[in-house]
């Protein structure tokens, strides 16, 4: 995997800027990484307390803590587009998208490798196509990758923020305001490496939400992503004391979940600009099954 260093990173030691561009690695991961000579610095090996500049350029050997030799897997798929290009996925709840520690299979990649000849190879064999990524247990749209050009040109829209995600989401207790707007770094949990939080040393993360709907305990929001970073709807939802219902990592040990099987949220709404046309797409589904079911209880 390769990252450019930005002004935010520029002036930081290596294994903190390299914890800064990939917030999925422990501390203890990239030390380890360094150790083996696994993280290069503009084609050299250089020590964790060697000082990065903007525009360096970080290489990190593709990481084996997985089975490089992904299966494919023939599981159906809920393909909303395809062309020569893109491959937009509804993804069901429950899937992972690419293969990690305790899903070496029926993930989405798993799936994507049986049906597609042609995947973009910018990500390596672990994530082949894949451009984003969306929680296990959040459903809905995805767009996938079918070779190395489209997935430059998906890319840069997720960094200029041109490509639009948005999500609709149950969450706790009803909010008063019509919408607004949280804005507020995300990063790492130091305590749990499995979650997210509010961190001001973390990457900046926006999000927008509207109110859909006022239940007596509930609210439906949509809300549209800025910034991309995992959790980021989980956790900014939190935050100002409105989780998401059903969500197992932000709701709290001791909720009375109405929704058990994961968080109610799903990516709807998908917008972007084709790779080889360059002519605008909007892609959007109806909420799945079991999110209705619970809104009609309500």
């Amino acid at each position: 995997m390769k990252y450019i260093v930005s002004f935010k990173e520029s002036g930081e030691r290596l294994d903190k800027a390299v914890a800064l561009l990939n917030q999925e690695l422990s501390r203890s991961y990239i030390a380890k990484l360094l150790k083996d000579g696994k993280i290069l610095v503009n084609g050299n090996l250089e020590k964790a307390s060697f000082k990065v500049k903007e525009n360096d350029e970080i290489f990190i050997e593709e990481i084996k803590d997985v089975k490089a030799d992904i299966k494919e897997e023939d599981i159906p798929l809920d393909v909303v587009y395809e062309d020569d290009d893109i491959l937009i996925i509804n993804k069901p709840q429950g899937m992972v998208v690419h293969p990690a520690n305790g899903h070496y299979s029926g993930t989405l990649v798993n799936a994507l490798m049986f049906q597609e000849e042609s995947l973009s190879s910018i990500n390596g064999v672990i994530r082949p196509g894949i451009v984003h990524r969306i929680d296990k247990d959040t459903s809905g749209l995805l767009c996938v990758a079918k070779n190395d050009n489209a997935h430059h040109f998906l890319a840069e829209q997720l960094k200029d923020h041109t490509m639009a995600r948005e999500y609709m989401a149950l969450v706790r207790g009803v909010i008063n305001e019509n919408s607004g707007t949280i804005d507020m770094p995300i990063g790492r949990d130091k305590k749990d490496r499995q979650k997210m939080g509010v961190d001001k040393e973390g990457k900046p993360a926006t999000t927008h939400f509207q109110v859909v709907r006022r239940f007596k305990d509930h609210t439906l929001v949509k809300c549209q992503l800025v910034s991309g970073r995992t959790h980021q709807i989980r956790v900014h939802m939190s935050v100002i004391g409105h989780p998401v219902e059903g969500d197992p990592l932000y709701c709290g040990r001791n909720y009375d979940k109405i929704y058990k099987n994961g968080q109610l949220l799903t990516a709807y709404k998908l917008k972007l600009i084709h790779p080889t046309t360059k002519k605008e797409m909007v892609f959007e589904i109806d909420l799945p099954d079991y999110f209705k079911e619970v809104l009609n209880s309500l």
